[in-house]
Parts: structure tokens; sequence; C-alpha cells
């Protein structure tokens, strides 16, 4: 690696905002950030999303200086382009769940063990095959319109590199890419062949389109030309999807899980065998590094908390201490949290049921631990099908916004077996990716030390999860 100092940035374009981190490209020691918002919904005009970038980028004092960038995004959404570069229809993003008959449908037709075999997953609502069969099949004059389908990341960095009907190099489809991550999200490519499998795209739409060339970990994917810099010499990354992006911000070891708990919940790890897992609950994505990245997800997470919070009209500081005020259990009151539907499980109609009401139970302490720990026990579901898979973890980083709150690192530490421990806050997926900003800089990975983290101490409660499995 070169010994002058160069700066790299980094981008997490997550689904709630933007952050952009400016890092040393040899230390990972961050320069300086910035950050915009994006708007709420499940669809959204990808125009925000750049948007927000623009501005993000402006706060964390431009890309004059830097040598490379790379952008991470939220995973799986659908931004269908027409044969001129337009957006046909405000994208779809993951968390949006009305393609969960789509989804059913190309199982049905397929097979199970089959799908799992040929993409490395069973899609659900979230994959992005799943939206292109859902706009088919309701919005058939769009479909017949879609001449190329994009990822977030791929997207923002097609625009950044100059593409588009309002950039300057024009609208240049072919000249879309992505990454084996965000590729492996999309419900029509192969992990472990890498390729794309053009017969469950047509299955899906209908017929064949233009699809991003998928990178390696170190690619560079062009430069910027898009007017947010005035050098015309700073390379573009091939990117990632957030969690791969994240597992390179945390320098995820083996044996070693992440539990992320943000609008989305995720229980993850890097490994060096590729799962199939035919009930569709861990999906068999690939990496950021080459390697691969089973993953459970789940719908309901830090919004869980933020819903009950609100019910009892209290702010996240008070919310842990009536949480903590509770004792182990919540004294039988247990909260199924599937306010929004479910992925994993893959109930996308489900909603939210409180069981175990008595006089005794039906308090405002009780139903903050209870908001806690069905929240908790869903991702340690997620953790047990992922044991079930071989995969075995000796050690669980918390991350996320809510990991943050002290009443879920001290309720974690109760409802999971493992060691639990809470890196410093940080933007890990925005680190993630200027990491591998640097990884395409001088074509190795960078050593950057592993983040500062809090071990929490183990208070091991089987009863919570137990009377959990009794109800679920």
């Amino acid at each position: 690696m070169s010994t002058q100092r160069s700066l790299v940035a980094g981008v997490d374009s997550s689904t709630q905002n933007c952050k952009v981190v400016i890092c040393d490209s040899q230390t990972g020691e961050v320069i300086r950030s910035g950050r915009a918002n994006h708007p709420q919904g499940t669809e959204v005009d990808p125009h925000e999303w750049w948007t927000a970038l623009e501005l993000a980028i402006e706060r964390a004092g431009g890309l004059e200086d830097v040598a490379a960038i790379s952008i991470a995004a939220q995973q799986h959404g659908m931004i269908a382009l027409d044969a001129e570069g337009r957006v046909i229809r405000p994208a779809l993003l993951w968390n949006d769940t009305r393609s969960a008959a789509a989804a059913e449908a190309l199982v049905g037709e397929v097979g199970a063990e089959e799908y799992v075999r040929r993409s490395g997953s069973l899609p659900v609502a979230s994959f992005t095959v799943s939206k292109l069969r859902w706009l088919r099949d309701h919005e058939p004059e769009n479909a017949a319109r879609v001449a190329a389908v994009a990822l977030p990341h791929d997207w923002l960095s097609w625009r950044l590199r100059g593409y588009g009907p309002d950039m300057p190099l024009g609208s240049q489809l072919e000249r879309l890419a992505t990454d084996r991550s965000d590729a492996s999200g999309t419900g029509y490519w192969d992990p472990n062949l890498g390729e794309y499998d053009r017969d469950l795209l047509v299955r899906a739409l209908g017929k064949d389109i233009i699809l991003p060339v998928v990178l390696g970990p170190s690619e560079v994917a062009g430069t910027v030309n898009s007017g947010v810099a005035r050098r015309d010499d700073i390379r573009v990354a091939c990117g990632a999807g957030d969690n791969a992006a994240a597992a390179l911000g945390l320098r995820l070891a083996p044996n070693e899980t992440v539990i992320s708990i943000g609008t989305s919940g995720t229980v993850f790890a890097v490994t060096e065998r590729h799962t199939l897992d035919v009930s569709g609950a861990v999906t068999g994505f690939a990496d950021a590094s080459g390697r691969y990245l089973p993953l459970v997800a789940t719908l309901n997470a830090a919004r869980v908390l933020d819903s009950i919070s609100g019910l009892l009209g209290v702010d996240h500081d008070q919310f842990a201490e009536l949480a903590l005020a509770a004792p182990a259990g919540s004294e039988g009151l247990v909260l199924q949290p599937y306010f929004e539907g479910e992925r994993t499980p893959n109930l996308p109609n489900a909603t939210a049921t409180l069981f175990g009401m008595t006089l005794r139970s039906s308090t405002r302490n009780n139903l903050a631990r209870a908001a806690i720990e069905g929240m908790l026990a869903g991702l340690a579901a997620g953790l047990s099908t992922l044991a079930a898979q071989g995969f075995v973890t000796s050690s669980i980083r918390l991350i996320g916004g809510a990991a943050q709150n002290p009443a879920v690192q001290r309720i974690a530490a109760q409802v999971f077996e493992q060691r639990v421990s809470v890196p410093h806050p940080g933007e890990y997926v925005a680190m993630g990716a200027a990491l591998q900003a640097s990884f395409a800089l001088d074509g190795e990975l960078p050593e950057w030390p592993s983040p500062p983290q809090v071990t929490i101490e183990s208070d091991y409660r089987p009863e919570i999860l137990a009377q959990y499995e009794a109800r679920f």
C-alpha cells in the first residue's frame, strides 16, 4: 500500500437518510462527515436519494481532496428504467410488502428447492425479483417500458459517474454496475456461479432486460463525472449492499455474528461456505470481500420500540427506565411484534398481538419490557436458524440505533446465550463503504483497526425465550 496519505469517501444511503464519511485510507480515521434525510414511505422517487447524496457530500466538505468513493445502500429496492434511462415509477423499497403474493407465485412455479439452488435464496416480498413480478401483474404498461433495472446503490453510482438522461454522459444503460453482495439480493443472480439467471428474470418480468455488470470486490466502476466535484479522476468503487458494508466496517471475524437493530433487524455472519436454506429463513447472500453473508432479516425492529414508547407517552430514555423496572419475562406479558407483517417468519399480512394480559402483568413497565423482549426474541430465532445451517457463533456484536439503548443492551444479555458486545456508536455501513473505496484505490483491503466495543456482562435467562417459543 502507498505510504502517501489519501482520503476516501464512504456513503450509506439507507432507508432513512444518507451519510457520508471521509476517512484516511491507511488508518480509517474519520476526517469529516455529513448527512441528509430521505423521505419516508415504502416507495420513493430515487431522485430524492440523489438530492440527499449531493447534500450529504456538500455537508461533508466535498470531494475535491478525495481519491476514491464507494456507495453502500439499502438492498433489494427496484428502480425500473426505460430505454432513455428515465425512472418509470417510484422505487419500491425492501420493506414494501405488496409483492408478497408475487414471491409466492414465483416459488410455486419454480419450486422452493430449485429456486434456492439457482439463486441462493428463496424470494420473499423484499426481493427485486418479486417486485418485478408485481410490476408485470399490476402495472403492465410500466412493465412494458422497462429496459433496465437497478438497485439503489447501482443507480446512485451510475449517476455519480455521470450517467442518466440529465447527466453529462447521457443514459448509457450498459454502464450500470453493481457488486456481488447487492446482486445476490435480487433473486436472479447465483452467488455460487457468479452469474445472472436470465430465466428467473424473464419469469418475473416477462422479458429480458439490461442488468448491471457485477464487479469484483476491489474493482473500479469508473470515475466521478457528475458535477459533485471538479476533478475527473476520483475513482468510484463497485459499492455494496448495506449489510455487507457493515460487515466490512466492523472488521467481522470468523465465528462472530452481527445483530443489527435499525428500521429492520438483521442477523448475519461472514463465512467461506455458500448457504442454501430451502425454508427461505436464511438468505444465501454474498459479502463484499469475495466470501458469503448468510443473513436472517426481520421487518420489525427499532420501530417496535418507537411504537410502544409513543403509546406510553415517553421518550427513549424514559422507555428504558420503564423496561428495566420490570422483571425478566415481563410477568408473562408477551408481545408478538409483527406490526408491519413479517419477513422471518414469512408473514407479510400479520399484525402484532399481545398475550398474557392479566391484572398483574398489564403494567407500563411490563409492556415496555415485553416490547424489547419480543423484538429480541425474533432476532434470537434468527440466530437459531443460522445455527441450524451449521454456523457456530461464539459472540454477538449488537449494532444499530436501538443497540445504544441501555435497556436493550441489558435485556440482550439475558435473551442471548452468547457473549454480547456493543461497538461504540459509528457509521459502520459508511465506514465499510470507505474501506471498500480504499480497496479499489490501492488494490488490497487495508488493515483498519476493529472499532472499540463494550462487552455486556452475561445474565442469560432461558425462561424469556421459552415463553415466546410457547406462544409463537
